[in-house]
This record gives C-alpha cells, sequence and structure tokens, in this order.
C-alpha cells in the first residue's frame, strides 16, 4: 500500500490478524514485541493520527466455528428459581437472537448437582418451608408446563407479572445465600429433577442453541476414581427423550482443593474422561455425542502441571480442549479498569500457555475458552454489567478470533452475579447489544490488515500500549442485507480523544455501513442503556428484537472513530475472494 509523502518510512506492517493498533503504533517483528517506532512529529500536526488502514482479501487467516460467540447458564438458576421461568417467550427471543451458539450448563456449582427422575417436583415438595408464599405461583408454573406440554413445538409461556414480580423476590433472598456459599466455599447440594432437565432442553431447543452439559465429577469410589452412577441415570433419562446434546465432566477441577479438601490430578480426571467417553459410547444416543473439558481455570504453573497430566492419558478422548478466564477481581474492580490496555492484553499470554500444552499432546486440537466473564466473584453492579465492561468483552472476540480460539463462551446469559447479559426485568444490558451487533456482523473468516500512520515521539520511559483496535472479519453469510465479499471492521477506542481511519488499497471507495455503540442517559461508562448510531437499543413492545439500521457513510469518506466507543463497519462490494465462498 502506498504511503502518502507526509509518512515517514518504514511505518507500513502486515499485523497479526486481530492485533491492536494504538494511534502511536507499535510495529511487532514477532508475537509479543511491542518495541515502538518514534517517529518526529511533521509540523502542522496537532497530535492528530491519520491511519491508513487496507485487509488482505485473498484468503483468510482463520476460521473459527459458527458458533464462536456462545453462552453459560449457572446451575445456581435452580436453586434461585430463574429455571422455571426459561420459558418466557421475552428470554427465548432474546436468546434467538444471539443463535447459532453453544449453550454450556455448568458453573461453580456443577459438581455438587445431583439428578432425580421425579417428573413433577410439587408433589415430592414437603411441608410449606420458607417458601410457602411462593407455593401457589409454583403450582401454576407446573400447571402451565403440563398445559404446555399438549402443544406442539417450543413450550413458551407469557407469565403473569405478578409472578414475575414473586420470583424477583424469592432471587434476591437466595443470593444472599450463594454469595455466602461462595465467599465460605461451602456449597449445598442441588437437585436437577427430570422436569427441571426438560425446561433447560426446551429453552435451548426453542432458541437455537446446542446445549452442553457439565456432569458432577466430585461424586468419587472410595479408591477416587469417579463414581457414574448418577451420571447414567440422567444420561439414560436423556436418551430416553432423545435429547440432542453434549457433555463435559467438572467443572475447574484444579479447584477442588479450595471446594471440598480433596483434590484429583490431571491424570485422574483424564481416566475419567476416558470412563464417560465408554459411557456415551454404549448408549446409542450419545455414542457419537462430543465431550469437551477439561474446563482447567487460569493457566498458572500447577495448572499447567493438571492439563499436562489430563493430556497424556485423554488428549485424544476430547473434542476441544477448554479452560476459563477472569480480568479482574470484582471486589475491586473500578470503571477505570475496564479501559486499562494492560489488563485487555493479559488473555494473550493465557493463549499461548494453552497452546503449548495442547499443541504437544494433540496438535490441531481445538480450543475453546469456555466461562469467560469480566471480573470474577459474581461481578460487581454498575460496573460489570454496564457499557464500560463491553471494550473488554469486544477485545477478548477479537483477540481469541484473531489467535485461533474455536470458540468462545460468555458467563452468564441470565441472573449469575453481575456479569450476565440479561438483567432479571428480562432486559438486555450493553453486552447483550454488543453481543447481537456481533452475530449479526461477523462471520468466522477472519482477516489480516495492513497498517500505516503517524504517531507521537514516545516520551522516554514511557511504555505505548494500544488504545485503537482494529480487527476483521468477513461479513457474516447470514446477514442478507450485505452480498458475499463484504467485510467487517470492528473497532474500539479508548483514547477520550476521536481518531480518524483512512481506508485505503481494497476498502478504498467503498460504501460503508457504520454501526457505532455508544452509552445512552446520564451515567456514561457505568450505564446499562447503549444507543446505536443516537438511538436509544431496546426490545419492541411486542418483545421482539429492533432492527439494527447502519449509518450509510460517503463512499470514499475518512471513518472518524469517537472517544470511548465501540463501532462495527461493514465494507461493502468489496468482492474479497477470501469471504465469496463458505
Amino acid at each position: 500500500m502506498p504511503c502518502p509523502s507526509s509518512c515517514p518510512p518504514g511505518l507500513l506492517a502486515l499485523m497479526a490478524p486481530g492485533l491492536a493498533l494504538i494511534a502511536t503504533f507499535s510495529l511487532p517483528s514477532q508475537a509479543g514485541d511491542r518495541r515502538t517506532l518514534p517517529v518526529e512529529k511533521p509540523p502542522g500536526v496537532k497530535g492528530r493520527t491519520l491511519i491508513l488502514l487496507d485487509v488482505n482479501t485473498k484468503s483468510p487467516v482463520r476460521i473459527i466455528s459458527e458458533n464462536f460467540l456462545s453462552l453459560q447458564l449457572d446451575p445456581s438458576i435452580i436453586h434461585d428459581g430463574w429455571l422455571d421461568f426459561l420459558s418466557s417467550r421475552r428470554l427465548v427471543t432474546l436468546a434467538r437472537g444471539l443463535a447459532p451458539a453453544f449453550l454450556r450448563f455448568a458453573g461453580k456449582r456443577t459438581d455438587f448437582l445431583q439428578f432425580h427422575n421425579v417428573k413433577n417436583p410439587a408433589k415430592s415438595r414437603g411441608g410449606p418451608g420458607p417458601d410457602y408464599y411462593l407455593k401457589n405461583y409454583e403450582d401454576d408454573i407446573v400447571r402451565s408446563d403440563i398445559a404446555l406440554d399438549k402443544q406442539k413445538g417450543c413450550k413458551i409461556a407469557q407469565h403473569p407479572d405478578i409472578m414475575l414480580e414473586l420470583q424477583r423476590e424469592k432471587a434476591a433472598q437466595m443470593h444472599l445465600v450463594l454469595l455466602k456459599e461462595q465467599f465460605s466455599n461451602t456449597y449445598s447440594n442441588l437437585t436437577l429433577t427430570a422436569r427441571s432437565l426438560d425446561k433447560l432442553y426446551n429453552f435451548a431447543d426453542c432458541s437455537g442453541l446446542h446445549l452442553i452439559f457439565a456432569l458432577n465429577a466430585l461424586r468419587r469410589n472410595p479408591n477416587n476414581s469417579w463414581n457414574s452412577s448418577n451420571a447414567l441415570s440422567l444420561l439414560k433419562y436423556s436418551a430416553s427423550k432423545k435429547y440432542n446434546i453434549s457433555w463435559e465432566l467438572g467443572n475447574e477441577p484444579n479447584n477442588y482443593r479450595t471446594l471440598i479438601g480433596r483434590s484429583v490430578n490431571g491424570s485422574q480426571l483424564g481416566k475419567d474422561y476416558t470412563q464417560l467417553r465408554s459411557l456415551l459410547q454404549l448408549i446409542r444416543t450419545y455414542s457419537r455425542a462430543h465431550l469437551y473439558g477439561p474446563n482447567i481455570g487460569r493457566p498458572r504453573k500447577n495448572v499447567i502441571a493438571f492439563l499436562e497430566g489430563f493430556m497424556k492419558v485423554a488428549g485424544g478422548t476430547v473434542d476441544a480442549v477448554t479452560w476459563q478466564h477472569y480480568y479482574i477481581d470484582g471486589r475491586v474492580a473500578k470503571v477505570t479498569d475496564f479501559l486499562k490496555t494492560r489488563l485487555l492484553d493479559t488473555l494473550s499470554d493465557q493463549i499461548r500457555k494453552i497452546q503449548k500444552v495442547v499443541n504437544t499432546y494433540t496438535p490441531g486440537k481445538k480450543i475453546w475458552l469456555e466461562g469467560v466473564g469480566m471480573t470474577s466473584a459474581g461481578g460487581m453492579n454498575n460496573l460489570s454489567d454496564s457499557y464500560a465492561a463491553g471494550f473488554l468483552w469486544l477485545n477478548t472476540l477479537g483477540l481469541l478470533a484473531s489467535q485461533g480460539i474455536d470458540v468462545v463462551v460468555r458467563h452468564s446469559f441470565l441472573d449469575h452475579g453481575h456479569n450476565h447479559l440479561v438483567d432479571q426485568n428480562f432486559n438486555p444490558l450493553p453486552d447483550y447489544w454488543l453481543s447481537l451487533l456481533y452475530k449479526r456482523l461477523i462471520g468466522p473468516k477472519v482477516l489480516a490488515i495492513h497498517v500505516a500512520g503517524l504517531q507521537r515521539k514516545p516520551r522516554p520511559g514511557r511504555v505505548i500500549r494500544d488504545k485503537l483496535r482494529i480487527y476483521a472479519h468477513c461479513t457474516s453469510y447470514h446477514n442478507h442485507n450485505y452480498v458475499r465479499g463484504s467485510i467487517t471492521l470492528y473497532i474500539i477506542n479508548l483514547h477520550r480523544s476521536r481518531k480518524k481511519i483512512k481506508l485505503a488499497g481494497t476498502l478504498r471507495d467503498k460504501i460503508v455501513h457504520q454501526y457505532l455503540l455508544q452509552p445512552y442517559g446520564k451515567d456514561g461508562l457505568h450505564s446499562k442503556s447503549v444507543q446505536l448510531n443516537g438511538q436509544p437499543l431496546a426490545m419492541v413492545d411486542d418483545g421482539t428484537l429492533p432492527e439494527l439500521k447502519p449509518r450509510p457513510l460517503r463512499a470514499g469518506r475518512t471513518l472518524v472513530i469517537p472517544p470511548l466507543t465501540m463501532s462495527f463497519y461493514v465494507v461493502k462490494n468489496v468482492n474479497a475472494l477470501a469471504c465469496r465462498y463458505r
């Protein structure tokens, strides 16, 4: 790509796909190299940066899963009652907006979950207990589900407002119990009934999501091997209903000593996975079912040793290797944490560590990031559910796709703490709208980008990090508003000033559609509402999702990126060879 006369030589670089770009550019010579190239500021340039951007359209550098952006539900929804409301038309509509995707049913309470084959929990319930005031509406739910069983297709309900209000009261009480368990690391057992499993599967199936169910791995025999008796009961029931489910075993197994004072090493868990694979093969419905694991925590030294032990024994047994990541300690987070580039970059090192182990034992094996959230400890109100948290979320999506991670599972779709996408009023939060835009516009093919620009001279001793991040994909084939061959850019501007990007090369003089996401209302970065191209986003009165309307830009126009924003740009009719075919 030609460089203008005012552009200093040597600044044009073929960047690795998805590497973030700052207005003060760094020129990486290899992975992890962030040495900056000092350049004198030409006369007349008052601190502004002009960025020239082009995209390699010949072939993709990565191809990720169609289900790349996927969802998680925590088993705590059994405890606090939200599982009974998954048949809500509004929730199903919101989940459908993010399909196709996986729905992972797992979390800290996975390994305290027991399956009990009882069809009607109301009949097996004992005395009134502390939830007596909710008994009538619980029975109404059971009766409504029985009535819905007689209908064909999806079981979708419209719950009265009074039922939802009572449920929110119950959930608020249970939230305190769940928090106490979490901070004391003492978890009570949960019972999943057959009817509850039916409700869970109905929600996934009606929403176009593929259910992944994590089985309890802490049921152990005296010799510390996995006791599969309860899992077998669940598998047989699911098979009798012909439920299409994929499976996992346990959640963050490297942390079992903290949870119960009893550890399971990687080799033993590998044997347990081999046992589960044999069990699945004995059940015709699941003889070819997918199996994922081991869902380890952050890859520190002891966790890496755990993963190595697992991969030696069961690396060929799983269809994808999985791990978790949380960015911030939810108890100390503040809104400015979400703007720190140092924080955004912590994920890259973890990806390399996981890839190194996996490629040592099973080269080419798919890798998933499961259970990703902006903050740990369930998140914090007005922080991890705010507009500001979206910078981390969108950067996570771009970084993982560019480095070849096949699937990322967002924790959580509903309820758990404040990392969720949908609140208890069934209203979408900022990260939901961000995820919806991603699903509507971004296809699985990742493209490399070329950049050139001007930069300020860095101060001596100051580390310059990337505050302007640009990623490129082929536009989603499912979006019929754009012909194949179109390209979508998504851009994060963490600067407190606007930045300009000039489209060059194959992107020059093309019509561009802008989707600019900004906070709505007076709360700024703390806002739980967003606007798209200046219009507030909300569900339509009839319970459907709104149309996401772009703002057409004139051909050849320089993109002006407002400060502290996330935006998508569809460059139409590029006729990119990489994007014309599936």
